[in-house]
């Protein structure tokens, strides 16, 4: 799904998730509750989940592109919330951007219910999404971990902005049947009764002035790339204390030289032959 430019609604702030962050073991590898709901055909799987305090919040790489500039169900997991892409363009990219320099063959995908445990058919009052402030926070530069505060990364609130174009749902709600939102009021409405909001993102989405993040991303440029997703009772800038709290590292691979991969391959042949003479 592309981004409604959310950054157009929200500035992006120059601050670190860091005070008060919880202290929780992660789940790798994880499907999140209920389903995978925008889009169709997006397998549940392969996401780092922290589930504290009521709420789940969901990372996973994914790859959007492949050689055909097809989406797949392709998570690339370490198994240890690292995700590993090539680095590089892909075929075309975004119908609606074609080649944009700065697509990458990788999206980001997060989920965040707000109550995983709730049944919605009960009587028993449900802490919808609006209930709950947010800050994802992106990586832009390709060295380890986040850098001091600056330019490099941006952090904002995906879910209380006027309008995005996120799937919307609840614990019951289907594979790829999240509503979105056809206007403002809308999508005001559906934060303020569901508890569970997904979307799939390009980094492409951000990387623009206008976007208060930094015109400098470039997908063929190896290195490692943090995401945090974070949920809080209230404004961090309040006081507000973290209650959940996830993060992933994108991990782009340089692409292996032809000659690299011929010199592997008769590497390998060579290693098959040793063995089949010895046994």
């Amino acid at each position: 799904m592309k981004l409604s430019r959310i950054f157009k609604t929200l500035p992006a702030l120059a601050l670190a998730v860091s005070a008060g962050t919880v202290s929780a073991d992660l789940i790798y590898d994880a499907d999140v509750t209920n389903d995978v709901i925008f889009g169709s055909g997006n397998a549940n799987g392969g996401f780092t989940v922290d589930q504290n305090n009521g709420i789940e919040l969901g990372l996973r790489g994914k790859l959007r592109f492949n050689e055909d500039n097809q989406p797949e169900n392709t998570f690339n997991s370490n198994g240890d919330g690292s995700y590993t892409f090539l680095a590089g363009n892909p075929p075309t990219g975004f119908g609606f951007d074609p080649g944009n320099p700065t697509t990458p063959v990788w999206n980001f995908e997060w989920s965040i219910n707000s109550d995983f445990n709730q049944d919605p058919t009960s009587d028993a009052p449900i802490r919808n999404l609006n209930d709950l402030v947010y800050a994802l926070t992106l990586d832009i530069d390709p060295g380890p971990g986040f850098q001091a505060q600056g330019p490099i990364f941006s952090f904002f609130d995906p879910i209380n902005v006027a309008y995005a174009d996120h799937a919307i749902g609840n614990n019951f709600t289907a594979s790829g049947e999240g509503t979105v939102a056809d206007g403002n009021a809308d999508y005001s409405q559906l934060i303020d009764s569901n508890n569970l909001a997904q979307n799939s993102w390009s980094y492409e989405f951000f990387n623009s002035p206008s976007n208060n993040f930094t015109a400098g991303f470039d997908p063929t440029v190896p290195g490692d790339y943090l995401i945090r997703l974070s949920a809080f009772d209230r404004s961090p800038f309040e006081g507000g204390q973290t209650l959940a709290s996830t993060s992933i590292n994108i991990k782009v691979a340089s692409v292996p030289e032809p000659g690299t991969l011929a010199l592997l391959g008769l590497g390998l042949a060579g290693l098959s032959l040793t063995r089949r003479r010895r046994s």
